[in-house]
């Protein structure tokens, strides 16, 4: 085992990170039967190439202290970092012993920890490097050690013998072993070893390859967690989670969903992970874009909706999950949609989803076990022909195509109650849109079988029956009615109110034009604060620049879409840099231009240097003619004849946050592909990513 572990230095292919080491103090006893050697490792960290940046340094230095006592058949390992070691403290301690039932047998011991007391604002990102760096390592290290028992194996080595007291030699006491051996891995805070982190393996070291271990507890849930929080899972449900879970933690920069959320879209999939995957992070760059996760604190539904949309939440079933009433034979559609339009309408649904979300949560705390969809009661009562408006069942089948997407799963029982003779006609264009799984979950009584045995008794108790439907509960969901045509908005309207509310979060919208870019002024009072961006390039390919200047730019002044013959609701250019400044003696540009392609999403940071005016800047990118010719392409000719070619678009939220304030911002260093059209459209978007910050590209 010994040999095959020598086999990794100087270095490993199997450890990328592991770039080199260079041999600093060695130690040999006169019998050999004690070996110390210590090591200096260069690794070359997965980590974003702004935390580098700032930081000072490509490559981290650990030193390792490898003890070995043959005597005693014991081999312990300590590392420490050596880089940072007054921000961050790193230790980590693995230990080979003989297994006292079997001395043909190794135990495996290791355990590891993390003290950081500072790091230049990023603490947060360097616990999550540590952790992915250490988890990545703790996987390999069986597989290494094998694939160097194999190597050995097919080299003739099988056995090697134990070693013996020289016969001319004096028993040697113990020799002082060197306090801090190592392996180069980064390593955990000692909070971590609830998950797993202090682990103990038995492995086989006869003559033939380490047989397969039991799974560690990063292969495998708590089953106490998984009764209380997920419910019952079989091993492959399981593993399936933990997977896509893992491969998430190492790919996706932004926000990741819990446990409960990813078992959603699994359940949605039979639990095919490459189709789960697909459409989880199809949602969660929809739900980025559109600031989803924020809906319910930002954003208040018009007054229209809170006195006619008859529909609300109402206690919970007999299974503890959260109950929504919709009363939609009493709610007039045709007039809402002509008062609102389609946008308010499905962000009021998308807020009604979010809350049910929440309701979820309270609910699996309330009762102790896991509830993650909610029951919904459809009283159609009153449901005509009026309800089969065209436009009307275009929005509802779009806000169908929309919770379908992104809340799978989420609907566990739907009662339909007081079907009328017209609902088979409305059922015949809807059901087509709704999963075949959501189906399975629909109950349908028409007139007062709702009344009669499997009835609504079964499912809600007689305590909480709405008194409209015949029971003693008061609901307080509105009764719905006509919406007075005096609140109806004609089509142009309803299109500027849908223009409005897609712009109504922290994002801004801007138009960017061939020789008008965009430009927005920061000022910096304190040097070393942080300047964050975050945006989408909804139209056409820009170059986005960042610029200093000691002196402030005139006024901004706007620039006359009109002049382009060209509109742009709720797009805005402004120009800052006057047009007589000079690059390098009037301000000078503090990073690399980034070239950001249509569809693109990017975030990113930059840490300020001096106080002063800077000047973010979206400019239109023309792309470059053919090399290997002066003629133009055609497609460079088609091109140029259409005017909008000649403009852009982009949403963007700025931020300043001062350096000690900036925690784990750094994971957003990420860019994905996506559709940024309508609130829907973006269901279908791409959810391919790569690194597209200015500065970690």
């Amino acid at each position: 085992l010994l040999q095959a572990y020598e086999r990794r230095f100087p270095t490993c292919p199997l450890i990328p990170m592991f770039v080199a080491s260079d041999t600093v103090n060695e130690y040999k006893s006169e019998d050999e039967a004690i070996h110390v050697i210590e090591r200096r490792c260069k690794l070359d960290i997965d980590a974003p190439r702004l935390l580098k940046k700032i930081a000072g340094v490509d490559y981290v230095y650990f030193v390792q202290k490898n003890s070995l006592n043959r005597r005693e058949r014991t081999l312990h390992i300590e590392a420490y970092n050596e880089t940072f070691s007054n921000r961050v403290i790193i230790n980590e301690h693995c230990s080979y012993t003989v297994h006292p039932d079997n001395e043909d047998w190794t135990c495996f011991e290791q355990s590891a920890s993390l003290d950081i007391k500072s790091f230049f604002g990023f603490e947060s990102t360097v616990e999550k490097i540590a952790m992915k760096q250490y988890t990545s390592n703790i996987k390999k290290g069986k597989e290494i050690i094998e694939y160097y028992l194999k190597q050995l194996e097919e080299e003739g080595i099988t056995f090697v013998p134990r070693w013996t007291p020289p016969v001319a030699c004096k028993s040697e006491s113990s020799t002082s072993h060197p306090r801090r051996p190592v392996s180069p891995a980064i390593n955990i805070p000692e909070s971590a070893t609830k998950e797993g982190l202090n682990n103990k393996e038995i492995l086989n070291t006869s003559s033939s390859p380490l047989e397969p271990t039991a799974g560690t507890p990063d292969d495998k849930l708590d089953a106490d967690y998984i009764k209380r929080y997920l419910g019952d899972l079989t091993p492959m449900q399981e593993s399936c989670l933990i997977r896509l879970r893992q491969w998430l933690q190492e790919t996706h920069k932004g926000k990741i969903p819990k446990d409960e959320h990813i078992l959603r879209f699994l359940r949605a999939r039979d639990f095919n992970i490459d189709k789960a995957r697909e459409i989880l992070c199809q949602s969660l760059t929809w739900r980025k874009q559109h600031q989803v996760d924020y809906i319910l604190d930002t954003w208040n539904p018009p007054q229209v909706l809170q006195d006619y949309y008859a529909g609300g939440w109402h206690h919970h079933d007999k299974d503890g999950r959260p109950l929504y009433v919709l009363r939609l034979g009493q709610m007039d559609t045709k007039g809402l949609v002509r008062a609102l339009g389609e946008e308010a309408l499905l962000r009021y649904v998308l807020s009604i989803n979010e809350e049910g979300l929440r309701r979820c949560e309270e609910n699996t705390k309330v009762f102790g076990r896991p509830i993650s969809s909610w029951t919904c009661l459809v009283d159609l009562e009153g449901l005509n022909m009026r309800h089969l408006w065209r436009p009307g069942v275009k929005a509802l089948l779009r806000i169908i195509e929309v919770v379908e997407a992104n809340y799978p799963e989420t609907l566990g029982r739907l009662l339909i109650l007081r079907a009328p003779r017209v609902f088979p006609v409305l059922w015949t264009l809807v059901s087509p849109f709704i999963d075949e799984n959501t189906r399975k979950k629909f109950l349908i009584y028409a007139g007062n079988d709702y009344q009669g045995p499997g009835g609504l008794l079964d499912y809600i108790d007689k305590e909480i029956i709405p008194d409209f439907l015949g029971g003693e509960c008061m609901c307080e969901v509105p009764e719905g009615g006509l919406v007075p045509k005096s609140l109806y908005r004609t089509a142009e309207e309803l299109e500027n109110e849908d223009i409005k509310l897609w712009t109504e979060t922290i994002y801004q919208s801007a138009s960017v034009f061939k020789g008008a870019p965009h430009e927005v002024l920061i000022q910096i009072v304190d040097a070393s604060s942080v300047i964050t961006w975050d945006f989408d390039v909804c139209k056409g390919d820009i170059v986005f620049n960042i610029f200093h200047s000691k002196r402030a730019p005139q006024p901004p002044k706007k620039d006359s879409l009109g002049a382009h013959s060209i509109t742009s609701p709720g797009g805005n250019n402004v120009q800052l840099i006057d047009k007589v400044w000079q690059l390098g003696r009037d301000y000078s540009m503090v990073e690399s231009p980034l070239i950001c392609k249509e569809g693109e999403s990017v975030q990113g940071s930059h840490v300020t240097r001096w106080p002063g005016f800077y000047i973010l800047q979206w400019k239109f990118h023309s792309m470059p003619a053919c090399a290997t010719t002066n003629l133009p392409r055609v497609d460079d000719v088609l091109a140029s004849l259409q005017v909008s070619s000649h403009k852009c678009k982009v949403m963007y939220y700025t931020e300043v946050i001062g350096s000690e304030d900036f925690r784990g911002s750094m994971t957003s260093l990420e860019s994905s592909h996506s559709g940024f059209s309508q609130l829907s459209a973006a269901t279908t978007s791409s959810s391919q990513s790569h690194s597209s910050s200015m500065i970690s590209r």
